[in-house]
């Protein structure tokens, strides 16, 4: 009896230690397979950011020296921190010439990037090498101002609309002095540039049958110092108002407008910058109108990026707006 209670004991203790073993077994396997699991998974999401591809895109400027192509800079490398698969350079030529902007293209298409940003200094001059970089598959994308071969998307301020807006500035400026009539001076960068030259166009529409007179129009290549002379040969002229279409020109009007001492007149400026708002706060320019060139290189990159991931920029002609910038609005 003894013997047999004895093993139905041991029978039963063998049974509990197989149960336990089994249950000890699963909840180790259990315990093994999520681990297993999060590394997988945390390996796999490793691998695919070490995988992701990095971007080369490339901005080329029309030169370096105006602050307006530092703030389309400056959105550019905020885009691009942002997306953090951008391998980012700045190209920009010392001066508006079109051989520079051109050896620029040719040298991003030799890095071997995959996307150009470019402000167009002439439409036509760079047109060749664009062509050249869309057929090695890189993607352009215009900044500000376009060339004449078709690109992925442009992002640039409604030239024409903000050049109305910057005679609709003039034209009121000169009825509250009582000037119904006079010669206007216009300072642009040169006759090819397709933002300035629409900027131009826009400003010249509002003084249609309204009696005043605009003069041929001069070019001073943006430079401040160049535009200052021609500023100071049409106040010898004796206009009653100037118009400056960029950054360089506007510096350049205001300058005149100030060293003439004849408060009488009217000046307009386009773009911002230190210098300019220290003119309209001087009385030298009543205005100038701000574009928004760090929204520019921002959304622009961006656009770049999306494209070159495979996906698609529903808005091929993006206006970025443009606003008046008068005394009381600067600090």
């Amino acid at each position: 009896m003894k013997k047999k209670l004895l093993a139905a004991v041991l029978a039963a203790v063998l049974m509990l230690g197989s149960a336990v073993g089994c249950s000890s077994g699963s909840g180790t396997s259990s315990s093994s397979n999520a681990d297993n699991s999060a590394k997988a998974s945390e390996t796999g999401n490793n691998s695919a950011a070490s995988s992701g591809k990095k971007y080369k895109i490339t901005l080329i400027t029309m030169d370096s020296m105006d602050r307006y192509w530092l703030s389309v800079n400056n959105g550019c490398k905020t885009a691009a921190a942002e997306a953090g698969n951008v391998e980012y350079k700045w190209l920009a030529p010392d001066k508006k010439d079109d051989a520079q902007q051109i050896e620029r293209v040719n040298t991003a298409v030799a890095e071997n990037v995959d996307a150009i940003l470019i402000a167009a200094n002439g439409p036509d001059a760079i047109t060749s090498a664009l062509e050249d970089a869309k057929s090695k598959g890189v993607k352009i994308i215009y900044i500000d101002s376009p060339a004449n071969t078709e690109a992925e998307a442009t992002f640039a301020t409604n030239n024409e609309s903000a050049g109305k807006l910057a005679g609709q500035q003039m034209l009121a400026a000169l009825q509250k002095k009582g000037k119904t009539s006079g010669k206007i001076g216009i300072v642009n960068v040169n006759s090819a540039t397709a933002s300035t030259v629409a900027r131009e166009k826009g400003f010249r529409s509002v003084f249609d049958g309204k009696g005043y007179d605009i003069l041929t129009t001069q070019y001073s290549d943006g430079d401040t110092a160049k535009s200052q002379d021609i500023a100071d040969n049409y106040i010898t002229a004796g206009v009653v108002g100037l118009f400056g279409v960029q950054e360089g020109c506007a510096t350049g009007v205001g300058n005149a407008i100030k060293s003439s001492g004849k408060s009488d007149l009217v000046g307009v400026g386009f773009d911002t910058s230190d210098s300019i708002y220290s003119l309209i706060k001087s009385n030298a320019l009543i205005c100038t109108i701000a574009q928004k060139p760090e929204t520019m290189g921002h959304d622009g990159l961006l656009a770049a990026v999306t494209l070159l991931s495979g996906g698609t920029v529903k808005d091929k002609n993006v206006d970025t707006g443009a606003s008046v910038i008068t005394k009381d609005k600067i600090q």
